[in-house]
């Protein structure tokens, strides 16, 4: 009993040693930057196109580099003109209200 005992603590100091913390970032990655254009906050995105992700959902791609899903899933987002190749096209570069380019920076080490 004491034998295994003693097993099982050794064990556990080996795992917590073996434990690897990974530092965080203090800046994302360029493709993750919320504004990779430089253009003002106040200003609107324009779609520039559409793609689908592997889930079959549309997905608009934006000139300030973001991406927004386009869910049409009644009764909670009613997009029905995303379902349509024709009035999808249309959309095209209308302008477009960015989600994250809207928050603005996260921290301040992120920078201007």
């Amino acid at each position: 009993m004491e034998t295994a005992l003693l097993a099982a603590i050794s064990m556990g100091r080996d795992l917590l040693q073996k434990n690897k913390e990974w530092t965080s970032l203090a800046k994302q990655t360029p493709e993750s930057e919320r504004n990779p254009d430089q253009r003002p906050a106040s200003k609107a995105s324009i779609i520039t196109g559409f793609h689908q992700d592997q889930d079959g959902h549309w997905v608009a791609e934006l000139s300030c580099g973001h991406t927004q899903h386009l869910r049409h899933q009644p009764p909670w987002q009613s997009r029905a003109w995303v379902l349509d190749p024709l009035q999808r096209q249309e959309k095209i570069g209308q302008p477009f209200d960015c989600g994250w380019c809207a928050q603005g920076p996260v921290s301040d080490n992120l920078g201007v």
